[in-house]
Order: C-alpha cells, then sequence, then structure tokens
C-alpha cells in the first residue's frame, strides 16, 4: 500500500508549470531581441562557444531536481505488510428499511434520510468496532459485510435508496435472520442488531427471529421512525403522493406496538426516532454498555519511508545542472581542431 505522510506538499507541483511558462516566455523575448540585433544565423557564427541546447537541458535538470524535492517533502511511504491486531471493540449490524413508505416526511427530511443521518453519526463514534450494513423491505440483503472500515461504511450508507430493492414490504424476519449471519466467530464480542424502520406491512416472524438472536447472544436494538399518526407517501420526481389502485393517498403509519414487541423479545431497546437526537443518545448509551472484546483487524503496519531515494536523485539532478556549463567545452572544441589538423 502506497501513500504519502505529508500530502499537502504535493501542492508544491503547481509552482513548476509557472516555471516553465516564465521560462519558455523568457527565451522568446531573448530571440525577439537577437532578431532586432541582426541574423540569427550570422550571430550564432560571432559566439561560437555559446550552446544552443545546454541552457536548456540546464532548466530542465532543475525542474526536474524540483519535482523531486517537492515529493521527498511529501514523504512517501510504503506498507510493508498486512498485519492483523487484536483491539477492544463490539461488532454492531445494522438493518436498515428501505421501502417506500421510508419515503414519507414525518420525520424531517424524510424517515429514510433521518436514519442516514442518524447511523453516519453513530459509525463516526465507533472505535474499534465492527459493522455491518443491511437494506432489507419485502427482501433482505448484506449492503456492507462485517467491517472495521467506517470510511466504506459512510460511503455505502449514502447510496441507499428504496431502489436497491424491488419488491415491496417489510420482512424484518428475513432481515434479523440474515443479521445473524452476518457477525464474525469471534467469541466474547458484544453483538447488536440494530433495526430501523417504520415496521408498516409487517410480514409476521420478527419476534420469533429475536427471540432466536438473544439465545445467540445478541441483542436487538429497534429504532421505530415515524409518526403513529401517519404521513402520505411522496411520489418521487412529482409534487403528488402516492396513491393506491382506488386513487386513494397512501398514509404509513409507524406501527410502535410491534417495534416494541421486537426489542422486547430481543432483550433490546425500543426507540421513537423523531426530529430530535433523543433516539441517537438513547441508542450511544446502551451500545456503550455492551461488553468488549478483541476484535481482529487487519491493517498495513510498518510503513517505511522512501524518500531517501528522491533526495539522492535531487542531489544528482543538481549537480549535473551546476557542471553542466552554458558555454561549449573548450577541451572538445580543441579536439576538434585537433583533428582537423
Amino acid at each position: 500500500m502506497f501513500r504519502f505522510g505529508e500530502p499537502i506538499y504535493i501542492y508544491l507541483l503547481l509552482v513548476l508549470p509557472v516555471l516553465v511558462g516564465l521560462y519558455l516566455y523568457s527565451n522568446h523575448l531573448r530571440r525577439k531581441r537577437l532578431r532586432a540585433y541582426g541574423d540569427p544565423s550570422l550571430l550564432a557564427r560571432l559566439m561560437p562557444d555559446m550552446s544552443k541546447f545546454r541552457p536548456d537541458v540546464k532548466f530542465w535538470l532543475l525542474v526536474a531536481a524540483l519535482a523531486m524535492m517537492a515529493f521527498m517533502l511529501a514523504r512517501p511511504q510504503f506498507g510493508s505488510k498486512m498485519e492483523t491486531v487484536k483491539r477492544q471493540g463490539i461488532e454492531t449490524v445494522v438493518a436498515l428499511d428501505i421501502s417506500n413508505s421510508m419515503l414519507a416526511q414525518d420525520v424531517a427530511p424524510s424517515r429514510l434520510d433521518k436514519s442516514k443521518k442518524l447511523l453516519s453519526r453513530l459509525i463516526e463514534k465507533f472505535n474499534n468496532d465492527k459493522v455491518a450494513l443491511i437494506v432489507f423491505a419485502g427482501d433482505a440483503f448484506t449492503q456492507l459485510p462485517i467491517t472495521s472500515d467506517y470510511v466504506s461504511a459512510k460511503m455505502f450508507l449514502e447510496s441507499i435508496h428504496p431502489s436497491l430493492i424491488a419488491t415491496q414490504g417489510t420482512d424484518i424476519r428475513g432481515a434479523i435472520d440474515l443479521a445473524m449471519k452476518s457477525f464474525t466467530p469471534n467469541e466474547g464480542v458484544g453483538r447488536a442488531i440494530v433495526l430501523i424502520t417504520d415496521g408498516e406491512n409487517h410480514e409476521g416472524g420478527a419476534v420469533e427471529a429475536a427471540q432466536a438472536a438473544v439465545q445467540k447472544g445478541i441483542r436487538v436494538f429497534v429504532l421505530g421512525v415515524g409518526s403513529p399518526d401517519g404521513s402520505p407517501i411522496p411520489a418521487e420526481g412529482t409534487n403528488e403522493f402516492r396513491r393506491d389502485k382506488d386513487g386513494n393517498v397512501i398514509v404509513t403509519r409507524l406501527n410502535e406496538e410491534m417495534c416494541q414487541e421486537i426489542a422486547k423479545a430481543g432483550n433490546g431497546m425500543y426507540v421513537r426516532v423523531d426530529n430530535t437526537n433523543h433516539a441517537e443518545k438513547a441508542l450511544n448509551a446502551e451500545i456503550g454498555k455492551l461488553a468488549k472484546a478483541d476484535v481482529e483487524t487487519q491493517v498495513f503496519t510498518e510503513f517505511d519511508e522512501q524518500f531517501q531515494v528522491l533526495a539522492w536523485m535531487a542531489l544528482l539532478l543538481l549537480v549535473a545542472e551546476v557542471l553542466l556549463l552554458e558555454r561549449k567545452n573548450p577541451l572538445f572544441k580543441n579536439i576538434k581542431l585537433f583533428k582537423q589538423d
């Protein structure tokens, strides 16, 4: 794995095009002044010791040396090996409902967007923990396998949309079953399933699935998103709301009773997600109580500094620039005259 220890110095390379532009412009002005004095071919014979190409070579040697120094200051490094390290942490599998009802806006900006923001902040608070991401509607599938790569977790989180699953519904049981299979085999580590849903169109079997999770040492926390009073579902791309086959506006309601039953069966906690940060704080507090154990994580270690090679290259280029004279070498001139004799 390659990286720069001080990548900000890479921006010094932006100076080089400016130097090249100034040099080319200076050459243009110099040639223009020489043409004002007389014929360039005649002037070249009057200055036999002046080299036409050496000043350019010296300049490009200097540019190359400056480029090497910019890369040197940025401290290029190579990871010499991948190492498995053990850190104290927990494992959390998030199961996020992405059915169309999650587009309702009784929680701003919408049930789904509020859930994604909550999860993003939750992931930011993880430290040496592992997280997996499952999305579900009528079906459930793994969006991100369990990992300690929080950057990837947040990236996958941003791409979540109801269009990922064509089958509509709320198969909570399928989501919990899949979540139970997503944990690592590590023993003694605290495990939690965070279920985020509005609970509408529940297909049954969720309570039994939560009970099965408890038997495996997994706690199930449920975040209910939305309002029991209900809200219409926006039809994307229009200013209208979704309607049923009879033309009536569809109103989606949070099924709190069902969410509470699942949390109770899963030895967890139920919290309603509203327009405050109450749910986030409550969930963080409960997850923080889980037992932490050694969690194996693969990381690159022993980043070796590589700037020494660039330093030697820059030094050699500078030495070559200094030793290379703009005038032709008199020694070579004498050798040429000697051959003519």
